[in-house]
């Protein structure tokens, strides 16, 4: 399915190529998708304006009708290119075409006109994902004779904030977070005239009726260096000022706010990693557009291939993973441990304002405490970053639901999401069977999205964050009311993880709904199926850190065959029992202790981490719960090999081992044999004396890791082949963001003949649990 990429589309001029007299006919077509948002119902004026045709246009609560009268050839043009040339940013489907009485007599005066929209139902409604800004308004912005010069809320019908917005459809202004900002005349003339760009841009403003900037230094500690409060221009002047001296500023964005320093500065981000107590995790790079394909800047500290530089300049704005260039002018802990950098191109006018008069590359992270949602409120911004950031770079257009950036990464030549979120999401999704109820599905604990589906559609929300904390489930809260506002869908029936302590599922039990527990890997196994509509039984990989599993120990190597509602677990890997339990989640060490311990093998820094208690424990499996998770495998390597004992982020120590290793190692043979539960099972032992052995470097040790596991995955691929004959295999989980493994999995498996499928709109990760958990309680039937 397609992230999106900008196309350029015919503009709405007449057509040459048919008559276009005959008899005078009337077409009513009812034309849904995303035509919300994106200059639809300007487009339709004007392309029957071309045309000839009298008629009128309405939104009618998130679905466009449409009448016109006029000579059949012209009708019949129309109707084919209100789709085929519509906005570039508009994915409309026709939906019905209806004939009606014609009452244009030859001759007759004619005329088109834009009703007033309508409120109804919103079931069939898009809500558009918020939009970068267009090439018209940057032109605009940096244009001295225009009004709206360094105005950084400039927008139009083509770009913009639109779901951060959004109160309630139909999308009109009144339903918006600008409905407190009275339209000055000459905005009011531009809304008013369909012939005008921004003809019912719903966040049209400027510098007299429109947001405003204002800055506020930290009320103690560095006010003096911050500067002083300040408004409009000057606010932006005392920001920029900010950051060349070092300073960590919160700056208000479209759908929350960011922390923003200077990436060129080794201070300033060591700074900023020391107030958010965020030693590795990596930071995310904005930089400006700039040359022909607006990615100059980008390539002086990036290495860009063919997937990223699409992505980068995709209308969604995301960060992309891209290889970073040794020679880059950035600091060196803006991503330790690692050879790639997140990459944003500047996509909000104010961000195209900052980074142009800073000059250099600022660091753009997530305004947040970690592993919350991110902070949208001023008030609450100040009250929660007040440590963080030395000052605050605010606006008073009001954020209505929070949108964190988009996260990308180029595998087996696609750019795949990691991360939904502001400009992605929601994500519309089609499912393979039509819901006999309105379903919510609440994800997992970490990398939470939530979606709604009914009939034969789902709706993914952004990224919500891990619900460990307070904050964190607040905003769950909401977002599961808000959804449902929004589209006008109440939840009959709710969809939860069946791990018993995740915060969702807990909610789920106390929301007096008829509750669906699912499985989580068959959750990943369905999201994948269901997000390719694949119809035959397939075999599915579904490797990550954890997950409840049908026998109740914690899976995470598992190889699933069959179909949404009906997977058979066929393949996994030799378990082991994790000392800790989920304390090995951020403690590789623990994993490797338990290798080494499940298996006799010396560990000689082993000593240093454990003492006898916590081996006694484990003999007796005091929380030490067994697990055949593939991620754990690679957290004891990364331990074993020296890259990483402890983590501060969850996954540093496969991502660091990734970093460190490289393609085409020989790899080892696992042996795989068929367990009494007929279950086929790799065994990880062989790989001990590799990860132990001293002489070898991390990366040569990663290497042969990397390269064992993806031709243990081939062999099982084979053996359910040779049981089942399967033919389509599925690579989903989070250890499939690893590039190293899925590229060389994906190569072995279509070199024996499998066609391999990975995920291409929703993220393999915890991220696509919910909608995964739509498909399969969908499939499996009513309960």
């Amino acid at each position: 399915m397609s992230v999106g990429l900008h196309r350029a589309r015919p503009s709405a001029s007449r057509s040459t190529d048919a008559p276009l007299h005959g008899p005078i006919v009337a077409r009513e077509f009812h034309i849904v998708g995303r035509v919300q948002g994106v200059g639809f119902r300007p487009f339709v004026y004007r392309l029957a304006e071309a045309y000839g045709l009298s008629g009128w246009v309405c939104n009618r609560a998130g679905t466009v009708a449409v009448l016109v009268q006029g000579d059949s050839g012209a009708v019949a043009h129309f109707g084919s290119d209100v789709i085929a040339k519509a906005p570039p940013l508009a994915r409309p489907a026709l939906a019905a075409c209806r004939q009606k009485p014609a009452t244009l007599s030859r001759g007759a005066a004619r005329g088109f006109v834009i009703l007033p929209s309508i409120d109804g139902d919103t079931r069939a409604a898009f809500v558009t994902p918020d939009h970068f800004a267009c090439d018209d308004c940057l032109a605009e912005l940096r244009d001295p004779t225009q009004r709206r010069y360094r105005y950084p809320f400039i927008n139009c019908t083509q770009c913009g904030p639109r779901y951060t917005i959004i109160e309630r459809l139909p999308y009109d202004r009144p339903n918006t977070a600008m409905a407190g900002f009275a339209l000055c005349p000459d905005c009011r003339r531009e809304y008013d005239e369909p012939r005008d760009r921004r003809h019912h841009a719903q966040p049209l403003a400027c510098p007299v009726c429109g947001p405003r900037l204002s800055f506020h230094p930290r009320a103690t500690g560095t006010h003096a260096r911050a500067g002083n409060e300040a408004a409009g221009e000057d606010a932006l002047a005392a920001c920029v000022s900010a950051l060349r001296a070092g300073l960590v500023v919160a700056v208000k964005g479209i759908g929350g706010y960011h922390l923003m320093c200077d990436a060129t500065s080794a201070d300033a981000v060591a700074r900023l990693r020391a107030a958010k107590h965020r030693p590795h995790k990596p930071l995310a790079v904005m930089v400006g557009e700039e040359g022909d394909d607006r990615l100059d800047a980008a390539r002086r500290i990036a290495r860009l291939g063919e997937a990223e530089a699409a992505m980068l300049v995709d209308p969604i704005r995301p960060i992309v993973l891209v290889a970073k260039r040794s020679d880059a002018p950035l600091a060196a802990d803006i991503a330790p441990g690692l050879s790639e950098i997140g990459v944003m191109l500047a996509y909000s006018p104010l961000h195209h304002l900052l980074l142009g008069d800073f000059g250099d590359p600022l660091v753009a992270t997530s305004g947040n405490i970690s592993g919350e949602p991110v902070l949208t409120d001023a008030g609450e911004a100040e009250a929660r970053l007040g440590r963080i950031a030395d000052a605050f770079l605010h606006h008073n257009r009001p954020i209505r639901r929070p949108a964190d950036d988009p996260v990308y990464r180029a595998i087996a030549g696609r750019a795949r999401p990691l991360r939904l979120g502001r400009g992605s999401a929601p994500l519309n999704m089609h499912l393979p069977v039509r819901l006999d109820r309105p379903v919510l599905a609440v994800g997992g604990q970490q990398k939470v999205t939530v979606a709604l589906g009914w009939d034969e559609r789902a709706v993914v929300s952004p990224h919500i964050g891990d619900l460990d904390t307070p904050s964190g489930f607040a905003v769950f809260r909401r977002v599961v009311a808000d959804l449902q506002g929004l589209y006008g869908v109440t939840a009959e029936r709710v969809v939860a993880d069946a791990h018993p302590g995740y915060g969702g599922a807990r909610w789920a039990q106390r929301c007096h709904l008829p509750l669906t527990r699912v499985f989580h890997h068959h959750a990943h196994a369905s999201a994948l199926a269901g997000e390719h509509e694949v119809r035959e039984p397939m075999l599915v990989f579904t490797w990550d850190g954890a997950g409840y599993g049908a026998d109740g120990t914690l899976w995470g190597g598992e190889a699933l065959f069959g179909r949404p509602g009906a997977w058979r677990r066929v393949a996994s890997f030799r378990p082991f029992a994790l000392p800790g339990g989920e304390a090995a989640g951020r403690e590789p060490w623990r994993s490797a202790l338990a290798l080494c311990w499940q298996t006799g093998a010396t560990w000689p820094r082993g000593a240093v981490f454990a003492d006898e208690r916590l081996r006694h424990a484990w003999q007796r499996r005091l929380n030490a719960p067994e697990t055949s998770a593939v991620g754990r495998l690679f957290d004891a390597a990364a331990a074993l090999t020296g890259v990483a004992d402890t983590a501060s982020f969850e996954g540093q120590g496969p991502m660091w081992l990734e970093a460190v290793s490289h393609d085409g190692a020989p790899p080892i043979a696992l042996p795989l044999d068929l367990g009494g539960d007929g279950v086929w099972r790799s065994d990880w032992a062989p790989l001990l004396p590799v990860l132990l052995d001293g002489g070898l470097s991390a990366g040569e040790r990663g290497s042969i890791l990397h390269a064992s596991l993806a031709a243990a995955l081939v062999d099982q691929a084979r053996r359910a082949r040779e049981e089942f004959g399967v033919a389509v295999v599925g690579l989903t989980g989070g250890c499939f963001q690893n590039r190293l493994l899925t590229q060389a999995a994906l190569r072995a498996l279509e070199a024996v003949g499998f066609r391999v499928l990975l995920a291409e709109a929703v993220p393999a990760n915890d991220a696509g649990l919910s909608f995964g958990q739509i498909v399969e309680a969908a499939c499996a039937g009513p309960s």
